[in-house]
């Protein structure tokens, strides 16, 4: 297509890229948790599930460009605030990580009761889909009203968000048994999806926090956790060592 020939859309498409990355980095932190709770035969098919949909959501989304933009205009007024249709979502979106994300970290701390058996399994299989789908509604809602914020050009919009998901779902594996060997990573995620809970929430409120903030802080964090991991891996075996 001509608009491939353009020098400015190979920038704007990788501009959209990085962004779709960037912003799904939370989406695939909730995901990878999530699925580590299923049996091992279904952790790597609802991750590839989880991601497929929030592809199709985005796409969908993108498709529905014009009716989404009106999702911003004022539904109702409380006091002198007046409530959008992404506000609300974006309330729902915030209540559900900090819910969540502090259940998990409760039973972490407390334990996690074992219900064996096929149907529990099936159903735990159903239920891990449904919250995938529910989180991958809010992402995709706030990624695609970023997104239209950088370029109107649909098909750059799609290209972009595809390329990110392939991207994701090459590493979505990785990133998940990375979380599952190291709980201490794992509490941290989700300290991170409480965090992103709350600026979803303030942002409902329009009190915009820049989010490369968040991100450079969460990063910083995950680099000092990382170092720590290897301090002690290097600490247990010398111990080993020097015991033998």
């Amino acid at each position: 297509m001509d608009i491939f020939l353009q020098p400015e859309s190979w920038l704007a498409l990788l501009t959209l890229t990085l962004l779709e990355v960037v912003l799904g980095v939370d989406n695939i932190i909730f995901i990878s948790i999530v699925t580590n709770k299923l049996p091992e035969h279904q952790q790597e098919k609802a991750r590839i599930t989880g991601l497929a949909l929030a592809l199709i959501f985005r796409i969908v989304l993108l498709m529905g460009i014009s009716y989404m933009i009106h999702l911003t205009a004022p539904l109702f007024t409380l006091g002198s605030f007046e409530f959008s249709w992404r506000d609300l979502i974006l309330v729902v979106g915030g209540l559900f990580l900090i819910a969540k994300s502090t259940s998990e970290i409760n039973n972490k701390m407390e334990g996690e009761a074992q219900n064996p058996g096929e149907s529990v399994v099936t159903r735990s299989f159903a239920y891990t889909i449904s919250q995938i789908i529910l989180l991958d509604i809010i992402f995709s809602f706030d990624s695609i009203l970023t997104a239209v914020g950088l370029t109107e050009v649909l098909v750059l919009m799609i290209t972009a968000v595809v390329i990110s998901m392939i991207i994701m779902m090459t590493f979505a594996n990785k990133i998940a048994e990375t979380i599952k060997q190291h709980p201490s990573l794992e509490v941290l995620a989700l300290s991170f999806l409480i965090l992103i809970g709350f600026m979803l929430m303030i942002d409902a409120l329009h009190y915009h926090v820049p989010k490369g903030y968040i991100y450079f802080a969460v990063f910083f964090s995950l680099m000092v956790q990382m170092l720590n991991i290897k301090i002690r891996k290097k600490s247990t075996v010398a111990e080993v060592i020097k015991d033998n």
